[in-house]
Protein backbone atom coordinates (compact mmCIF):
# COMPACT_ATOMS: atom_id res chain seq x y z
CA UNK A 1 0.00 0.00 0.00
CA UNK A 2 2.93 2.32 0.80
CA UNK A 3 4.48 1.91 -2.66
CA UNK A 4 0.81 2.50 -4.35
CA UNK A 5 0.49 5.65 -2.19
CA UNK A 6 4.20 7.04 -3.16
CA UNK A 7 3.33 6.33 -6.61
CA UNK A 8 0.43 7.72 -6.48
CA UNK A 9 2.04 11.07 -5.08
CA UNK A 10 5.17 10.92 -7.86
CA UNK A 11 2.32 10.91 -10.66
CA UNK A 12 -0.11 14.15 -8.79
CA UNK A 13 1.65 16.65 -10.47
CA UNK A 14 1.41 15.53 -14.00
CA UNK A 15 -2.16 14.59 -13.17
CA UNK A 16 -3.43 17.80 -11.55
CA UNK A 17 -1.39 19.42 -13.60
CA UNK A 18 -3.59 18.06 -16.67
CA UNK A 19 -6.72 18.63 -14.67
CA UNK A 20 -6.15 21.93 -14.12
CA UNK A 21 -5.13 22.96 -17.34
CA UNK A 22 -8.46 21.50 -19.14
CA UNK A 23 -10.52 22.65 -16.13
CA UNK A 24 -9.31 25.99 -16.00
CA UNK A 25 -9.33 26.34 -20.07
CA UNK A 26 -12.94 24.81 -20.39
CA UNK A 27 -13.82 27.26 -17.93
CA UNK A 28 -12.69 29.90 -19.04
CA UNK A 29 -13.72 29.89 -22.44
CA UNK A 30 -17.22 28.76 -21.53
CA UNK A 31 -17.79 31.49 -19.35
CA UNK A 32 -16.72 33.46 -22.31
CA UNK A 33 -19.01 32.58 -24.25
CA UNK A 34 -22.03 31.79 -21.66
CA UNK A 35 -21.74 35.13 -20.58
CA UNK A 36 -21.98 37.33 -23.36
CA UNK A 37 -24.74 35.34 -24.96
CA UNK A 38 -26.81 35.15 -21.46
CA UNK A 39 -26.48 38.83 -21.33
CA UNK A 40 -27.44 39.37 -24.84
CA UNK A 41 -30.44 36.57 -24.73
CA UNK A 42 -31.51 37.81 -21.23
CA UNK A 43 -33.70 40.61 -23.10
CA UNK A 44 -34.92 38.82 -26.10
CA UNK A 45 -37.04 36.05 -24.22
CA UNK A 46 -36.85 34.18 -28.08
CA UNK A 47 -34.15 33.80 -28.08
CA UNK A 48 -33.42 32.99 -24.71
CA UNK A 49 -35.64 29.86 -24.65
CA UNK A 50 -33.72 28.92 -27.86
CA UNK A 51 -30.13 28.53 -26.18
CA UNK A 52 -31.18 27.52 -22.79
CA UNK A 53 -32.80 24.53 -24.68
CA UNK A 54 -29.33 23.76 -27.00
CA UNK A 55 -27.34 24.18 -24.10
CA UNK A 56 -29.78 22.16 -22.28
CA UNK A 57 -29.95 19.14 -24.60
CA UNK A 58 -25.52 19.18 -24.52
CA UNK A 59 -26.15 18.57 -20.64
CA UNK A 60 -28.59 16.03 -21.26
CA UNK A 61 -25.68 13.85 -23.18
CA UNK A 62 -23.85 11.35 -20.59
CA UNK A 63 -20.59 12.91 -20.58
CA UNK A 64 -18.62 10.13 -21.47
CA UNK A 65 -20.63 9.67 -24.75
CA UNK A 66 -20.33 13.29 -25.67
CA UNK A 67 -16.18 12.67 -25.38
CA UNK A 68 -16.12 9.76 -27.37
CA UNK A 69 -18.07 11.41 -29.96
CA UNK A 70 -15.25 13.93 -30.11
CA UNK A 71 -13.14 11.47 -31.25
CA UNK A 72 -14.46 10.55 -35.08
CA UNK A 73 -16.08 14.39 -35.11
CA UNK A 74 -12.36 15.51 -34.93
CA UNK A 75 -10.90 13.15 -37.28
CA UNK A 76 -9.50 10.75 -34.73
CA UNK A 77 -7.80 13.27 -32.35
CA UNK A 78 -7.37 12.02 -28.95
CA UNK A 79 -6.27 14.01 -25.70
CA UNK A 80 -6.57 17.21 -24.97
CA UNK A 81 -8.65 19.02 -27.23
CA UNK A 82 -11.64 16.60 -27.48
CA UNK A 83 -11.55 16.30 -23.64
CA UNK A 84 -11.19 20.31 -23.51
CA UNK A 85 -14.29 20.92 -25.89
CA UNK A 86 -16.44 18.39 -24.22
CA UNK A 87 -15.73 19.95 -20.77
CA UNK A 88 -16.19 23.44 -22.57
CA UNK A 89 -19.55 22.18 -23.86
CA UNK A 90 -20.74 21.23 -20.84
CA UNK A 91 -19.68 24.50 -18.65
CA UNK A 92 -21.74 26.53 -20.44
CA UNK A 93 -25.30 25.82 -19.14
CA UNK A 94 -25.05 26.64 -15.25
CA UNK A 95 -23.59 29.94 -16.03
CA UNK A 96 -25.76 31.00 -19.01
CA UNK A 97 -28.96 29.77 -17.14
CA UNK A 98 -28.23 32.25 -13.66
CA UNK A 99 -26.96 34.68 -16.11
CA UNK A 100 -30.00 35.05 -17.70
CA UNK A 101 -32.20 34.41 -14.73
CA UNK A 102 -30.14 37.13 -12.59
CA UNK A 103 -30.69 40.15 -14.96
CA UNK A 104 -34.39 39.05 -15.37
CA UNK A 105 -34.66 38.91 -11.59
CA UNK A 106 -33.29 42.86 -11.32
CA UNK A 107 -36.31 45.10 -10.00
CA UNK A 108 -38.21 46.65 -13.20
CA UNK A 109 -38.50 49.46 -11.01
CA UNK A 110 -34.61 49.95 -10.73
CA UNK A 111 -34.10 49.82 -14.31
CA UNK A 112 -36.95 52.57 -15.12
CA UNK A 113 -34.78 54.50 -12.28
CA UNK A 114 -31.77 54.27 -13.98
CA UNK A 115 -33.09 55.52 -17.05
CA UNK A 116 -35.19 58.35 -15.38
CA UNK A 117 -31.37 59.32 -14.13
CA UNK A 118 -30.01 59.52 -18.12
CA UNK A 119 -28.61 56.27 -18.44
CA UNK A 120 -28.06 54.29 -21.66
CA UNK A 121 -28.88 50.79 -22.00
CA UNK A 122 -25.04 49.98 -21.64
CA UNK A 123 -24.61 52.22 -18.60
CA UNK A 124 -27.95 50.84 -17.31
CA UNK A 125 -26.25 47.07 -18.02
CA UNK A 126 -22.92 47.07 -16.48
CA UNK A 127 -24.03 49.87 -13.59
CA UNK A 128 -27.21 48.65 -12.70
CA UNK A 129 -27.79 44.88 -14.01
CA UNK A 130 -24.76 43.36 -13.36
CA UNK A 131 -23.58 44.34 -10.48
CA UNK A 132 -27.59 43.46 -8.82
CA UNK A 133 -27.57 39.99 -10.95
CA UNK A 134 -23.72 39.49 -10.02
CA UNK A 135 -23.91 37.40 -6.78
CA UNK A 136 -26.93 34.78 -9.24
CA UNK A 137 -24.08 34.60 -11.87
CA UNK A 138 -21.30 34.08 -9.49
CA UNK A 139 -23.60 31.44 -8.29
CA UNK A 140 -23.90 30.09 -11.54
CA UNK A 141 -20.12 29.90 -12.23
CA UNK A 142 -19.86 27.82 -8.91
CA UNK A 143 -22.11 25.27 -10.37
CA UNK A 144 -19.79 25.19 -13.62
CA UNK A 145 -16.54 24.78 -12.03
CA UNK A 146 -17.72 21.80 -9.75
CA UNK A 147 -19.44 20.18 -12.93
CA UNK A 148 -16.38 20.97 -15.21
CA UNK A 149 -13.74 19.48 -12.39
CA UNK A 150 -15.53 16.40 -11.40
CA UNK A 151 -16.37 15.73 -15.20
CA UNK A 152 -12.76 16.01 -16.05
CA UNK A 153 -11.96 12.76 -14.26
CA UNK A 154 -13.46 11.32 -16.76
CA UNK A 155 -11.21 12.52 -19.96
CA UNK A 156 -8.84 9.22 -19.80
CA UNK A 157 -10.32 6.77 -22.50
CA UNK A 158 -9.96 9.60 -24.77
CA UNK A 159 -6.41 10.26 -24.17
CA UNK A 160 -6.82 13.25 -21.64
CA UNK A 161 -4.46 13.64 -18.28
CA UNK A 162 -6.32 14.13 -15.49
CA UNK A 163 -6.97 12.93 -12.19
CA UNK A 164 -8.97 10.24 -13.63
CA UNK A 165 -6.01 8.69 -14.69
CA UNK A 166 -5.58 6.95 -11.10
CA UNK A 167 -9.54 6.04 -11.00
CA UNK A 168 -9.19 4.27 -14.40
CA UNK A 169 -6.18 2.69 -14.26
CA UNK A 170 -6.96 1.81 -10.60
CA UNK A 171 -10.21 0.16 -11.69
CA UNK A 172 -8.77 -1.64 -13.74
CA UNK A 173 -6.31 -2.87 -11.89
CA UNK A 174 -7.57 -3.09 -8.80
CA UNK A 175 -5.54 -0.58 -7.35
CA UNK A 176 -7.88 0.74 -4.62
CA UNK A 177 -5.19 3.04 -2.99
CA UNK A 178 -5.17 4.88 -6.60
CA UNK A 179 -9.07 5.14 -6.77
CA UNK A 180 -9.75 6.77 -3.49
CA UNK A 181 -6.43 8.78 -3.43
CA UNK A 182 -7.93 10.26 -7.30
CA UNK A 183 -11.48 10.65 -5.30
CA UNK A 184 -10.06 12.72 -3.01
CA UNK A 185 -7.86 15.06 -4.23
CA UNK A 186 -10.41 15.67 -7.01
CA UNK A 187 -13.16 16.32 -4.09
CA UNK A 188 -10.58 18.50 -2.58
CA UNK A 189 -9.38 20.34 -5.88
CA UNK A 190 -13.41 20.81 -5.88
CA UNK A 191 -14.31 22.31 -2.96
CA UNK A 192 -10.97 24.69 -2.72
CA UNK A 193 -12.18 26.31 -6.01
CA UNK A 194 -15.95 26.40 -4.90
CA UNK A 195 -15.04 28.35 -1.76
CA UNK A 196 -12.94 31.21 -3.21
CA UNK A 197 -15.71 31.48 -5.98
CA UNK A 198 -18.13 31.69 -2.70
CA UNK A 199 -15.73 34.39 -1.63
CA UNK A 200 -16.18 36.09 -4.76
CA UNK A 201 -19.83 35.42 -4.54
CA UNK A 202 -20.31 37.12 -0.89
CA UNK A 203 -17.90 39.94 -1.72
CA UNK A 204 -20.52 40.71 -4.62
CA UNK A 205 -23.51 40.42 -2.03
CA UNK A 206 -21.91 42.70 0.40
CA UNK A 207 -19.96 45.27 -1.62
CA UNK A 208 -16.25 44.26 -0.47
CA UNK A 209 -13.82 44.17 -3.33
CA UNK A 210 -10.73 44.21 -1.15
CA UNK A 211 -12.44 40.18 -0.08
CA UNK A 212 -12.99 39.96 -4.32
CA UNK A 213 -9.50 40.53 -4.86
CA UNK A 214 -8.34 38.12 -2.30
CA UNK A 215 -10.06 35.54 -3.88
CA UNK A 216 -9.00 36.06 -7.49
CA UNK A 217 -5.13 36.01 -6.23
CA UNK A 218 -6.00 32.48 -4.35
CA UNK A 219 -7.54 30.88 -7.39
CA UNK A 220 -4.41 32.31 -9.90
CA UNK A 221 -2.46 30.40 -6.88
CA UNK A 222 -3.99 27.49 -7.09
CA UNK A 223 -4.04 27.66 -11.21
CA UNK A 224 -0.35 28.47 -11.76
CA UNK A 225 0.59 26.50 -9.04
CA UNK A 226 -0.95 23.16 -10.59
CA UNK A 227 -0.04 24.58 -14.25
CA UNK A 228 3.73 24.03 -12.95
CA UNK A 229 4.79 20.67 -13.86
CA UNK A 230 2.83 21.10 -17.68
CA UNK A 231 4.55 24.49 -17.80
CA UNK A 232 7.76 22.89 -16.96
CA UNK A 233 7.74 20.01 -19.03
CA UNK A 234 6.33 22.19 -21.92
CA UNK A 235 9.29 24.64 -22.12
CA UNK A 236 11.85 21.80 -21.50
CA UNK A 237 13.56 21.05 -24.35
CA UNK A 238 13.15 17.47 -26.12
CA UNK A 239 15.97 15.44 -27.77
CA UNK A 240 13.80 14.15 -30.33
CA UNK A 241 10.74 13.27 -31.31
CA UNK A 242 8.96 12.03 -29.13
CA UNK A 243 6.97 8.70 -29.48
CA UNK A 244 3.09 7.62 -28.32
CA UNK A 245 2.22 4.76 -26.34
CA UNK A 246 -1.16 3.58 -26.18
CA UNK A 247 -2.38 0.95 -23.95
CA UNK A 248 -6.26 -0.30 -23.48
CA UNK A 249 -8.42 -0.62 -20.30
CA UNK A 250 -6.97 -3.62 -18.45
CA UNK A 251 -3.99 -4.76 -16.33
CA UNK A 252 -2.01 -6.53 -19.18
CA UNK A 253 -2.21 -3.39 -21.34
CA UNK A 254 -0.69 -1.46 -18.22
CA UNK A 255 1.77 -3.45 -17.68
CA UNK A 256 2.86 -3.82 -21.80
CA UNK A 257 2.60 -0.30 -22.35
CA UNK A 258 5.01 0.67 -19.28
CA UNK A 259 7.42 -1.77 -21.07
CA UNK A 260 7.48 -0.54 -24.58
CA UNK A 261 7.98 2.59 -22.72
CA UNK A 262 10.91 1.42 -20.86
CA UNK A 263 12.43 0.22 -24.30
CA UNK A 264 12.21 3.15 -26.17
CA UNK A 265 13.19 5.42 -23.39
CA UNK A 266 16.26 2.71 -23.31
CA UNK A 267 16.92 3.90 -27.15
CA UNK A 268 17.21 7.39 -25.95
CA UNK A 269 13.72 8.09 -27.60
CA UNK A 270 11.63 10.70 -25.12
CA UNK A 271 8.22 8.95 -24.23
CA UNK A 272 4.83 9.85 -23.54
CA UNK A 273 2.22 7.07 -22.74
CA UNK A 274 -1.57 7.56 -22.93
CA UNK A 275 -2.99 5.47 -20.51
CA UNK A 276 -6.90 3.64 -20.36
CA UNK A 277 -7.66 4.34 -23.54
CA UNK A 278 -10.97 2.98 -25.42
CA UNK A 279 -10.08 0.38 -27.69
CA UNK A 280 -11.86 2.46 -30.54
CA UNK A 281 -10.21 5.52 -29.61
CA UNK A 282 -6.97 3.91 -29.48
CA UNK A 283 -7.42 2.71 -32.92
CA UNK A 284 -8.13 5.84 -34.88
CA UNK A 285 -5.36 7.15 -33.04
CA UNK A 286 -3.14 4.70 -34.25
CA UNK A 287 -4.21 5.40 -37.48
CA UNK A 288 -4.12 8.85 -37.84
CA UNK A 289 -0.55 8.82 -35.91
CA UNK A 290 -1.84 10.29 -32.15
CA UNK A 291 -0.68 6.83 -31.09
CA UNK A 292 2.77 5.84 -32.19
CA UNK A 293 2.85 1.85 -30.54
CA UNK A 294 0.82 -0.13 -28.96
CA UNK A 295 -0.36 -3.68 -28.51
CA UNK A 296 -3.42 -5.48 -30.04
CA UNK A 297 -4.99 -9.06 -30.70
CA UNK A 298 -5.11 -10.40 -34.18
CA UNK A 299 -8.71 -11.63 -32.67
CA UNK A 300 -9.78 -8.24 -31.65
CA UNK A 301 -8.75 -6.44 -35.29
CA UNK A 302 -10.53 -9.13 -37.28
CA UNK A 303 -14.36 -8.94 -35.58
CA UNK A 304 -13.99 -5.36 -33.99
CA UNK A 305 -12.38 -3.46 -37.14
CA UNK A 306 -12.33 -5.89 -40.12
CA UNK A 307 -15.84 -6.99 -39.21
CA UNK A 308 -14.88 -10.52 -40.51
CA UNK A 309 -17.09 -12.99 -39.54
CA UNK A 310 -15.36 -16.54 -40.27
CA UNK A 311 -12.01 -17.27 -38.92
CA UNK A 312 -8.65 -18.54 -40.76
CA UNK A 313 -5.55 -20.95 -38.60
CA UNK A 314 -3.25 -18.40 -36.87
CA UNK A 315 -0.77 -17.99 -39.19
CA UNK A 316 -2.77 -17.14 -42.32
CA UNK A 317 -5.00 -14.82 -40.14
CA UNK A 318 -2.38 -12.81 -39.15
CA UNK A 319 -1.06 -12.54 -42.46
CA UNK A 320 -4.40 -11.01 -43.68
CA UNK A 321 -4.65 -8.51 -40.50
CA UNK A 322 -1.07 -7.42 -41.34
CA UNK A 323 -2.02 -7.01 -44.62
CA UNK A 324 -4.78 -4.93 -44.28
CA UNK A 325 -4.06 -2.33 -41.89
CA UNK A 326 -0.87 -1.73 -43.95
CA UNK A 327 -2.92 -1.50 -46.63
CA UNK A 328 -6.14 0.33 -45.58
CA UNK A 329 -4.79 2.46 -42.29
CA UNK A 330 -0.85 2.56 -42.83
CA UNK A 331 -0.41 0.86 -39.66
CA UNK A 332 2.33 -1.93 -39.54
CA UNK A 333 2.63 -4.95 -37.66
CA UNK A 334 5.84 -5.38 -36.50
CA UNK A 335 5.45 -8.84 -35.24
CA UNK A 336 3.77 -11.42 -32.69
CA UNK A 337 4.96 -10.76 -28.29
CA UNK A 338 4.66 -14.38 -27.78
CA UNK A 339 1.66 -15.27 -25.88
CA UNK A 340 -1.98 -15.19 -26.54
CA UNK A 341 -4.81 -13.57 -24.88
CA UNK A 342 -8.01 -15.03 -26.13
CA UNK A 343 -11.54 -15.79 -24.65
CA UNK A 344 -11.68 -19.15 -23.19
CA UNK A 345 -14.59 -20.65 -21.19
CA UNK A 346 -13.61 -21.57 -17.34
CA UNK A 347 -15.38 -22.92 -14.51
CA UNK A 348 -14.58 -23.80 -10.54
CA UNK A 349 -11.95 -26.85 -10.76
CA UNK A 350 -14.13 -28.33 -8.11
CA UNK A 351 -17.32 -28.17 -9.97
CA UNK A 352 -15.26 -29.38 -13.29
CA UNK A 353 -14.72 -32.41 -11.57
CA UNK A 354 -17.99 -33.20 -10.09
CA UNK A 355 -20.11 -32.53 -12.84
CA UNK A 356 -16.79 -34.01 -15.59
CA UNK A 357 -16.54 -31.13 -17.60
CA UNK A 358 -13.16 -30.81 -19.71
CA UNK A 359 -14.68 -29.71 -22.86
CA UNK A 360 -17.48 -26.38 -23.86
CA UNK A 361 -19.51 -29.05 -25.01
CA UNK A 362 -19.93 -30.83 -21.71
CA UNK A 363 -21.95 -27.66 -20.36
CA UNK A 364 -24.92 -28.46 -23.09
CA UNK A 365 -26.81 -30.34 -20.49
CA UNK A 366 -25.98 -27.25 -17.63
CA UNK A 367 -26.66 -24.37 -19.65
CA UNK A 368 -30.35 -23.93 -19.24
CA UNK A 369 -29.77 -23.93 -15.44
CA UNK A 370 -26.88 -22.29 -15.53
CA UNK A 371 -25.70 -18.34 -15.62
CA UNK A 372 -22.52 -16.95 -17.28
CA UNK A 373 -20.77 -14.24 -16.95
CA UNK A 374 -18.53 -11.85 -19.02
CA UNK A 375 -17.57 -8.69 -20.57
CA UNK A 376 -19.57 -6.45 -22.49
CA UNK A 377 -18.05 -6.53 -26.25
CA UNK A 378 -18.17 -10.54 -25.63
CA UNK A 379 -22.08 -10.62 -25.46
CA UNK A 380 -22.46 -7.94 -27.85
CA UNK A 381 -22.35 -10.17 -29.43
CA UNK A 382 -18.79 -11.03 -31.26
CA UNK A 383 -18.98 -13.57 -34.04
CA UNK A 384 -17.07 -15.88 -31.58
CA UNK A 385 -19.71 -15.95 -29.10
CA UNK A 386 -22.28 -16.51 -32.04
CA UNK A 387 -20.15 -19.44 -33.25
CA UNK A 388 -19.64 -20.87 -29.61
CA UNK A 389 -23.37 -21.05 -29.30
CA UNK A 390 -23.87 -22.21 -32.53
CA UNK A 391 -21.10 -25.08 -32.21
CA UNK A 392 -21.79 -26.23 -29.13
CA UNK A 393 -25.61 -26.01 -29.40
CA UNK A 394 -25.39 -23.78 -26.03
CA UNK A 395 -27.85 -21.50 -24.48
CA UNK A 396 -27.58 -20.46 -21.15
CA UNK A 397 -30.37 -19.34 -18.29
CA UNK A 398 -28.71 -16.34 -18.50
CA UNK A 399 -25.92 -14.12 -19.85
CA UNK A 400 -24.24 -11.32 -17.52
CA UNK A 401 -22.20 -8.50 -18.62
CA UNK A 402 -19.66 -7.70 -15.39
CA UNK A 403 -16.61 -5.67 -15.06
CA UNK A 404 -13.72 -8.47 -15.81
CA UNK A 405 -12.43 -8.22 -12.00
CA UNK A 406 -15.69 -8.74 -10.50
CA UNK A 407 -16.34 -11.96 -12.22
CA UNK A 408 -13.40 -13.47 -11.38
CA UNK A 409 -14.61 -13.29 -7.70
CA UNK A 410 -17.94 -14.25 -7.93
CA UNK A 411 -18.03 -17.35 -10.37
CA UNK A 412 -18.67 -20.57 -8.76
CA UNK A 413 -20.05 -18.39 -5.31
CA UNK A 414 -23.11 -16.45 -6.28
CA UNK A 415 -25.25 -17.43 -9.46
CA UNK A 416 -22.75 -17.44 -11.88
CA UNK A 417 -21.40 -20.67 -12.99
CA UNK A 418 -19.23 -20.18 -15.91
CA UNK A 419 -17.29 -16.95 -17.16
CA UNK A 420 -15.61 -15.79 -20.40
CA UNK A 421 -12.05 -15.95 -18.92
CA UNK A 422 -8.75 -14.70 -20.51
CA UNK A 423 -6.35 -16.98 -21.07
CA UNK A 424 -3.42 -14.47 -20.01
CA UNK A 425 -5.37 -13.69 -17.40
CA UNK A 426 -3.25 -15.14 -14.03
CA UNK A 427 -6.41 -15.08 -11.54
CA UNK A 428 -7.07 -18.15 -13.70
CA UNK A 429 -4.84 -20.12 -11.33
CA UNK A 430 -5.32 -17.79 -8.29
CA UNK A 431 -9.20 -19.06 -8.32
CA UNK A 432 -8.39 -22.11 -9.51
CA UNK A 433 -10.30 -22.36 -12.28
CA UNK A 434 -10.39 -24.95 -15.40
CA UNK A 435 -10.44 -23.54 -18.81
CA UNK A 436 -12.02 -26.20 -20.92
CA UNK A 437 -11.21 -27.27 -24.16
CA UNK A 438 -12.44 -25.86 -27.64
CA UNK A 439 -12.11 -28.66 -30.04
CA UNK A 440 -14.34 -27.26 -32.41
CA UNK A 441 -12.16 -23.94 -32.66
CA UNK A 442 -15.18 -21.45 -32.01
CA UNK A 443 -12.81 -18.70 -30.25
CA UNK A 444 -10.50 -17.30 -33.04
CA UNK A 445 -6.40 -16.61 -32.23
CA UNK A 446 -5.70 -13.88 -30.09
CA UNK A 447 -2.10 -13.23 -30.43
CA UNK A 448 -0.94 -10.56 -29.14
CA UNK A 449 0.67 -8.14 -31.91
CA UNK A 450 2.96 -5.21 -32.04
CA UNK A 451 1.55 -2.12 -33.83
CA UNK A 452 3.55 0.68 -35.32
CA UNK A 453 2.04 4.28 -36.90
CA UNK A 454 2.91 4.71 -40.24
CA UNK A 455 4.97 7.40 -38.84
CA UNK A 456 6.30 4.91 -36.18
CA UNK A 457 7.18 2.74 -38.53
CA UNK A 458 9.71 5.30 -40.35
CA UNK A 459 11.78 6.12 -37.64
CA UNK A 460 14.74 3.09 -37.42
CA UNK A 461 15.83 3.84 -34.29
CA UNK A 462 12.12 3.47 -32.53
CA UNK A 463 11.45 -0.03 -34.67
CA UNK A 464 15.02 -1.49 -33.40
CA UNK A 465 13.94 -0.60 -29.95
CA UNK A 466 10.74 -2.29 -30.38
CA UNK A 467 12.59 -5.49 -31.88
CA UNK A 468 14.04 -7.73 -28.77
CA UNK A 469 10.16 -7.80 -27.55
CA UNK A 470 9.19 -10.25 -30.77
CA UNK A 471 8.41 -13.88 -29.39
CA UNK A 472 10.26 -12.86 -26.27
CA UNK A 473 6.79 -12.74 -24.12
CA UNK A 474 5.61 -16.30 -23.71
CA UNK A 475 1.97 -16.83 -21.77
CA UNK A 476 3.58 -17.60 -18.33
CA UNK A 477 5.47 -14.74 -18.25
CA UNK A 478 2.38 -12.82 -19.32
CA UNK A 479 0.22 -14.41 -16.33
CA UNK A 480 2.68 -13.61 -13.87
CA UNK A 481 2.95 -10.43 -14.55
CA UNK A 482 -0.92 -10.08 -14.71
CA UNK A 483 -1.34 -12.12 -11.58
CA UNK A 484 1.32 -9.86 -9.84
CA UNK A 485 -1.35 -7.31 -10.12
CA UNK A 486 -4.07 -8.41 -10.16
CA UNK A 487 -3.63 -11.02 -6.84
CA UNK A 488 -0.87 -9.77 -5.40
CA UNK A 489 -2.11 -5.60 -5.64
CA UNK A 490 1.35 -4.81 -6.78
CA UNK A 491 1.53 -1.76 -8.85
CA UNK A 492 1.12 -1.87 -12.54
CA UNK A 493 4.84 0.08 -12.91
CA UNK A 494 6.53 -2.69 -11.07
CA UNK A 495 5.41 -5.61 -12.54
CA UNK A 496 6.54 -3.76 -15.74
CA UNK A 497 9.99 -3.03 -14.37
CA UNK A 498 10.13 -7.21 -13.26
CA UNK A 499 8.69 -8.17 -16.85
CA UNK A 500 10.96 -6.05 -18.49
CA UNK A 501 14.02 -7.32 -16.40
CA UNK A 502 12.89 -11.05 -17.46
CA UNK A 503 13.55 -10.06 -21.04
CA UNK A 504 16.90 -8.29 -20.53
CA UNK A 505 17.56 -11.24 -18.73
CA UNK A 506 16.97 -13.61 -21.33
CA UNK A 507 19.48 -15.52 -23.20
CA UNK A 508 19.73 -14.02 -27.10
Amino acid sequence: MLEQLMLCLEKLPAYLGGHMLLSAAALAVGLAISLPVGIYASQRPRLAEVVLGIAGIIQTVPSLALLALMVPLLGGMIGFVPAFIALTLYSILPALSNTITGIRGVDPALAEAARGLGMNDRQKLFRVELPLAAPVIISGIRTATVLVVGTATLVTPVGGTSLGNYIFQGLDTGNQVGVVFGCVVTALLAVAMDQLIRLLESSAQQRKPNRAWAALGGLMLLVLGSLYEPMAVALTPQNGQRAVVGNLQFTEQHILGEVLAERIRDAGIPVKVRRGLAENVQFQALCDGSVDVCVEYTGNIWAREMKERGFLERDEMFKKISQWLHDRHGVECLGKLGFENAYALAVPEALAQQMGLTKIGDLKEHAPTWEIAGDSQLFDPRPEWVAVKDKYKLEFKKERTLNPALMYDIVGQKDVQVIAAYTSDGRIRAKNLRLLQDPEKAFPPYDAILLLSRRAAARPELVESLKPLLGAIDLEKMQQANLRVDVEHQPAERAARELAGKLKAAPK
